[in-house]
């Protein structure tokens, strides 16, 4: 048996929620504060929910983070708070999860790869655990369902009738209980549930890494909240290199010192052969293809893994305020 599926295997996902269930009243919540939070809602012919968070209605920081809690499935908790820890960036997004495996790898990872024509879009969100495309849910042993889904997109333009109706049949759920919403890179919104993926990196990783997923009990993150840009590869590169250069995660977990440790060397950002240039010139290197970029860059810049059998700690990466600055465009 791979180690892969030795992963697969240890994974008891038996008394996991219901997603959707979760997050179907956080979605109301949206629609029926639409003028408070400035989001568009519009029903499309086909009977299906578009919410605008930063295309033609402005949203903000506080439907960025309800979006970002949406993300996670119901089972995270985002928000926005002062910290000294980069004197030109105070204000930090710190997020919790007290499932991070379910909340983070089933509902927030960006997975479900979705595409029509001339528009392509990844998929984040709870509905994703309905449809189950994506082999990660095999891993995972898990499949939602629910007669109302959500997805969360960023993108600046609304799926095609074509993505709709994909949606609806993979998720065996009519058009008219399916909702969209829309978070653009460079709108705050966008920013915000982008920035609130901090743990999420850190537990893609750490199944990348071959981790037991099983091991992980416990987690939690923050990162920078960056300002907005003026272009989509500054807004996206911006969010990533908060995460990359401005965010810190504490894992906690059972099993051995031992393993807590190659955990905690192996899982920041600096430990990738891509680190040290803000992600846009990385990106920009590699002519804007996104599979020639090192897998390992993905990931908070420091990282805190907690053995909680013997209740020590271990320490890996470094938080680096000067790579933030010249990212977020600080002019002094």
């Amino acid at each position: 048996m791979s180690e892969q599926n030795i992963q697969a295997a240890t994974v008891d996902s038996t008394n996991w929620p219901g997603i959707n269930r979760l997050t179907n009243p956080l979605v109301q919540h949206l629609v029926d504060n639409a003028d408070v939070l400035r989001l568009g809602v519009e029903r499309l012919e086909n009977g299906c929910t578009i919410i605008d968070a930063g295309i033609r209605h402005a949203g903000g920081l506080e439907a960025g983070r309800l979006i970002a809690e949406i993300c996670m499935g119901g089972l995270g908790h985002v928000s926005l708070q002062t910290a000294q820890t980069f004197p030109h960036w105070p204000w930090m997004l710190s997020v919790h999860s007290n499932n991070p495996v379910l909340s983070c790898l089933g509902s927030q990872y960006a997975g479900w790869s979705l595409a029509h024509e001339k528009f392509f879009s990844l998929g984040s969100g709870p509905a994703r655990a309905i449809a189950g495309r994506e082999e990660l849910f095999k891993e995972l042993g898990y499949k939602d369902k629910a007669e109302r889904a959500c997805l969360v997109l960023e993108s600046d333009k609304a799926p095609p009738a074509e993505v709709i109706e994909k949606v609806a049949r993979d998720t065996a759920i009519q058009p008219e209980n399916l909702t969209f919403i829309l978070t653009p890179t460079r709108s705050l919104a966008g920013a915000v549930q982008i920035v609130a993926r901090v743990l999420e990196v850190a537990m893609h990783k750490i199944h990348t890494l071959h981790f037991p997923l099983d091991h992980v009990v416990d987690g939690m993150a923050s990162a920078p909240l960056p300002p907005p840009a003026s272009d989509f590869l500054t807004g996206m590169g911006r969010t990533n290199d908060a995460i990359l250069f401005g965010g810190h995660a504490h894992i906690f977990v059972k099993g051995s010192d031992d393993a807590a440790r190659k955990l905690a060397s192996e899982l920041p950002s600096s430990a990738s052969r891509d680190y040290g240039k803000p992600f846009a010139e990385v990106f920009k290197a590699v002519n804007m293809d996104f599979y020639k970029i090192d897998p390992m860059l993905f990931s908070p810049a420091a990282v805190t893994v907690t053995a909680l059998e013997s209740g020590n700690s271990f320490s890996g990466g470094k938080l680096d305020a000067a790579l933030l600055d010249q990212s977020f465009g600080y002019a002094g």
